[in-house]
């Protein structure tokens, strides 16, 4: 089902809870959501009023990834970027990293299944701004 975006900052500062299987509709709205809007290239699941810790993305093919309790684990060549994010009216000066490592988990036959990817360049920036979204951090 395709959400609307939330931009309520009490909302936006929580950090979001451990997403199980029994949340794989949310990724699926994730995924409705963000095909649907021409702006978007990522989004988390508080974004469309979700507590629960899962991100989805537009990858280099632009087909969607879902990723469920993302953590980025290592991380590389450190830059200063400009994000704009739907849920925010400015954009915010950050420090993100060209090259990361991220753990997850990853929805398969019906449970969540440990994952590992390694992103560079934009996906890497657009799901680091994701897990910020989890953790409460306004971007």
């Amino acid at each position: 089902m395709i959400k609307e975006i939330i931009t309520d900052e009490d909302i936006l500062s929580k950090p979001c809870e451990p997403a199980t299987a029994e949340d794989a509709s949310i990724g699926t709205d994730l995924v409705e959501t963000l095909l649907a809007s021409d702006e978007a290239v990522c989004l988390a699941a508080n974004q469309i009023g979700e507590t629960k810790c899962i991100v989805a993305y537009l990858n280099e093919a632009g087909r969607p990834v879902v990723m469920y309790n993302p953590k980025v684990t290592q991380k590389l060549k450190p830059y200063t970027a400009v994000e704009a994010c739907l849920s925010r009216e400015e954009p915010t000066a950050v420090q993100r990293y060209d090259w990361v490592r991220v753990s997850y988990d990853r929805f398969q036959d019906g449970k969540l299944v440990p994952a590992k990817k390694k992103l560079e360049g934009n996906a890497a920036q657009a799901v680091q701004h994701m897990i910020d979204h989890c953790e409460g951090i306004l971007v």
